[in-house]
Formats: structure tokens, sequence, C-alpha cells
């Protein structure tokens, strides 16, 4: 039996980025942790699971994090016992720690993750999110580095089924969540060096509920899941999730990620974040004329729920 897991710092598989082949799990995650993080009530338990594949393989759902080994990303907005700015005037940047990535120029980051992020800038890990699943909350992160800046964001769509990829919702016990990453970096001085766009890389490496296994399509390094299922079930009988091993180094400026798809964007309406104070109060740096930035994610915003995203600052 081998063990993968599709964490950042935790994989131990190292691969090319050609590998293609998924495996498959069937049904329910066993519980490991019953919550990285209580949020209190009206919030969703951050739980974790393990689930054995086809093939012998443990994986991690929804994935191995970092979580509580690197310092927390900032609040901008954090119901969950954090700070609730009004506004970004309201922001003391001075009150942000500036975190080392190597370098001296500083750089900002805005984010607002649907759901748990990981950031890594030039290779190192910087910072995560203190949230991993609900309330939603927003973050800014300072940090020093040297150009060209590598950043490379794992991005996790929470679950509450475990190995399932969905949680009770509308009216369904399993209903498929989405996903969604929006940042805005600027310099020092404000100005903006990236927004996430289309011009970003990503890439899923874990796919649920899947209602038929062969509705994945690949074509080089595409894993469409676009033809599969979104839809919301009570009974979840013989649903099964595809996985893939996460190279140990996706995160350094050396690998090589030509092959990926572009990052796809999403509308605000799409994520659906016009009632989310995380995003609302803030929406003049995430939608800032001239350097409106986008939703981000892989090609299926709902059943991808491990996607890995990369840009290079030059």
């Amino acid at each position: 039996m081998k063990y993968v897991l599709a964490g950042a710092l935790l994989a131990t598989v190292s691969i090319g980025a050609s590998a293609q082949e998924a495996t498959f799990t069937t049904g329910l995650a066993t519980e490991i942790n019953p919550g990285l993080f209580d949020c209190g009530p009206k919030s969703r338990t951050s739980a974790v699971g393990e689930i054995t594949s086809d093939d012998g393989t443990v994986w991690t759902v929804p994935a191995a994090t970092n979580y509580g080994l690197v310092p927390f990303a900032s609040d901008l907005f954090n119901e969950c016992g954090g700070n609730q700015l009004g506004s970004l005037e309201e922001l003391d940047l001075n009150s942000v720690p500036v975190l080392d990535a190597g370098g001296d120029e500083e750089f900002i980051a805005y984010i607002f993750a649907d759901n748990y992020f990981e950031l890594h800038v030039n290779g190192r890990l910087i910072a995560v999110d203190e949230v991993p699943f609900t309330k939603f909350n927003s973050n800014v992160v300072r940090f020093k580095a040297a150009r060209p800046v590598t950043l490379a964001v794992m991005m996790v769509d929470w679950e509450e089924n475990l190995g399932l990829g969905s949680e009770d919702n509308r009216g369904k016990a399993f209903h498929p969540g989405d996903g969604g990453l929006v940042a805005h970096i600027q310099d020092a001085n404000g100005a903006t060096v990236a927004i996430t766009d289309d011009s970003w890389r990503a890439q899923t490496f874990y796919t649920s509920p899947l209602n038929d296994r062969g509705c994945i399509v690949f074509s080089g390094q595409s894993r469409d899941s676009s033809a599969c299922s979104v839809e919301g079930v009570d009974d979840a009988r013989g649903y099964s999730a595809a996985h893939w091993v996460v190279p140990s180094d996706w995160m350094m400026p050396a690998f090589d990620d030509t092959d990926w798809p572009n990052a796809v964007t999403f509308t605000n309406d799409t994520v659906g974040v016009k009632n989310k104070k995380a995003f609302t109060n803030f929406e003049d740096v995430f939608d800032t004329p001239g350097a409106d930035a986008d939703f981000i994610w892989s090609s299926n915003l709902v059943l991808d729920n491990l996607v890995l995203l990369r840009k290079t600052i030059e």
C-alpha cells in the first residue's frame, strides 16, 4: 500500500509534468480529523478524511495541508474571531507583517479564496488561510521577494461529505460546492503587478463527485470534467472521485507548467459573492478599474476540488 498526501510540503511522490493517469475512489472517506478550525454556529466543519483507491493508494481528502505549520494570512475580513474591516481604507498596512520570500522588493497580495488557500512565493510557503471552510473570509499578505516572482497557490474547495466533494445544501444531501480565487497583487507603491486572470496556469488533482468515471475527457494535460453531472442528489451510493498525484516540486520556480491548461475565469455572479462582505467590502481592490481581477479556477468550478494555480511575474 502506498500513501500519497496531496498537499504542498507533504507530497511524498515526485512525478513529471506529463503524468496524467488518474486513480479512483468510491464512496465516503473515513474521518481522521473532526475539524481544523471551529467557527461556531452557522459555519461548516473543516474535517479531514482518508480513503483508499482501487490501486491501494491512500488519499487525504479534501487535501493534505500545511494548516497551522506556517503563519496565517492577515485578515481583511474574518467573522471567525478576526478583523472585520468595512473597507480597504480601514487597513493599516504597517500592522501587517512582511513575510520573507527571499529578496528586497515588497509586494502586497489581496486575496479572497473559496474556500482555502496556501500561498507559495518563489518556492517558499509563506502564508495559509486561517478559515478552511466557512464563514467566508478575505486576506492581505505582505512579502518581500526578488523578481521574477513565481506565485503558486494551492486551492481547496472544502467538503462536508469527505471523499465525495459535496455538502448538505440546497435541499440535497450531496450537493457539489464551487470554488474560486480572486487576487490583486501590488508593489509597495500600490501599482498593480498581477491580477488573477486567464494568464495563470491551473491544474486539478481531485475531482468529485462523479456518477460516471468515464465522463472525464483527457487531452494532453487537460482533465476536462465538463461532461460530468453537477446535480445534487440525496443518495450518492456508487459515486466516485478521481485523484492525481501532486508533484512534490509543483510550487518551485523551475517547475515546468507549460503543458498545464490556462486558468478559466468566472464572474462574481457565477461564484456568488455579492452577499459576502469579505468580498464586497473590498470591491475597490478586487474590481479596480483598469485592473479588474477575475475569479479563476480550473475548467470545472464545481467538481474540481483541489486545484493548483501558478503565475510568474517578470
